[in-house]
């Protein structure tokens, strides 16, 4: 009698709880994909499959399928007539876009920061600095994967000392659309031996130190439109080929 009134129960409970087995695949599957997208994993331009990013991600088309389905909506990828989906292509106006969205939301969002940070969290971001200079040093072929976790790290810790709920996820599906054209940008100056990226981070930090928003403010600026103005003059320079 007991155990029926374990298993009355039991039923009562399932009847009023939503299964979460395949949501939180689902979720697993979305959060591997954003965060491959942001790292900027996937080319520009490269086309992906259900069944094949199934097959990486060792799980069934279904949660893949959802998972694009939310990436699409995001725009941080577009879907294809024969169902599969590609990352989009870098475009003159997709790159003025992007820098001008960005410019403006993460602007903001480092300006209120800067009157924000603690001394601890100053030394916070300064201790990035430090790990970026030590994988500098290594002698072995820079590490692409590396420098672009600490750069994501160093801007988000940032971002998170803003006190705006509304400006993370907006920020978020930026560098989600943002991630792979900075990602060919970071090869290019890495062949060409451009100046380092915690070259511009260093005047981030100095000037939240000072608390200085404008200063901030406009040190960021410089930093994100860097890649941007790159693949910029890159894309112009291949359009003028063309035409000759």
């Amino acid at each position: 009698m007991q155990k029926a009134a374990i298993e009355r129960n039991n039923e009562t409970i399932a009847a009023q709880l939503t299964p979460v087995g395949r949501e939180t695949v689902q979720d697993r599957v979305y959060s591997e994909l954003r965060r491959a997208l942001i790292g900027g994993l996937f080319e520009p331009n490269q086309v992906l499959t259900i069944r094949g990013l199934a097959d990486a991600l060792v799980t069934s088309t279904m949660p893949v399928r959802e998972a694009l389905g939310r990436l699409i909506t995001e725009k941080a990828l577009e879907a294809l007539p024969n169902r599969s989906v590609r990352v989009p292509p870098i475009t003159l106006e997709r790159i003025d876009d992007l820098l001008r969205a960005r410019s403006l939301i993460e602007g903001e969002a480092i300006a209120l920061a800067a009157t924000r940070m603690s001394p601890r969290q100053i030394a916070s971001i300064e201790a990035m600095l430090g790990e970026w200079d030590e994988m500098r040093a290594l002698k072995h072929k820079k590490d692409i994967d590396r420098e672009a976790t600490l750069n994501q790290s160093f801007h988000f810790e940032i971002y998170r000392c803003c006190g705006s709920a509304v400006l993370i996820p907006m920020i978020e599906s930026l560098w989600l659309q943002s991630g792979p054209c900075i990602r060919v940008a970071i090869y290019a100056f890495s062949d060409a031996g451009e100046v380092d990226t915690a070259h511009y981070h260093r005047r981030i930090v100095a000037a939240l130190a000072k608390q200085d928003a404008q200063a901030a403010r406009e040190a960021l600026v410089a930093d994100i439109s860097r890649p941007f103005a790159f693949l910029r003059d890159k894309l112009q320079s291949a359009a003028a080929k063309d035409q000759t």
